[in-house]
């Protein structure tokens, strides 16, 4: 009897592939995830990547290039990252400001309401 077939393909990825997508996921400022999304493989799939790297199962030379494709997406990606968080401190700095400026509005408040009705009191 043959082999059922199921018609569902297998990607196969080179090691120098491999290889270069742990590098870019071991770097500080990228995560396992943006990395994944970035080669458009399950963020699974690289960390077993990850762990086999660990294990020493791919033993061979650094590849000098990536994908111009990945790594446009991955710094695109970063750029994003960055803004957000300068969104973010910038969103911060804004309300620390608006307080201060409600503090003082309730402060001069205070002043010309403590100073200006004396009149009352001896009434």
């Amino acid at each position: 009897m043959p082999a059922m077939t199921t018609g569902k393909k297998t990607e196969r990825y080179t090691t120098e592939f491999k290889v270069k997508a742990v590098e870019w996921s071991h770097q500080a400022h990228r995560s396992v995830k943006s990395v994944a999304e970035a080669l458009d493989i399950h963020p699974m799939m690289l960390s077993r990547w990850r762990k086999e790297h660990r294990e020493g199962k791919f033993g061979m030379k650094r590849v000098k290039r990536a994908p111009a494709e990945a790594k446009k997406k991955i710094s695109e990606q970063d750029e994003i990252a960055r803004l957000k968080r300068q969104v973010s401190e910038l969103q911060e700095e804004n309300d620390i400001l608006k307080k201060f400026q409600r503090f003082q509005a309730e402060e001069r408040r205070k002043r010309t309401d403590s100073s200006g009705n004396t009149d009352e009191s001896t009434a």
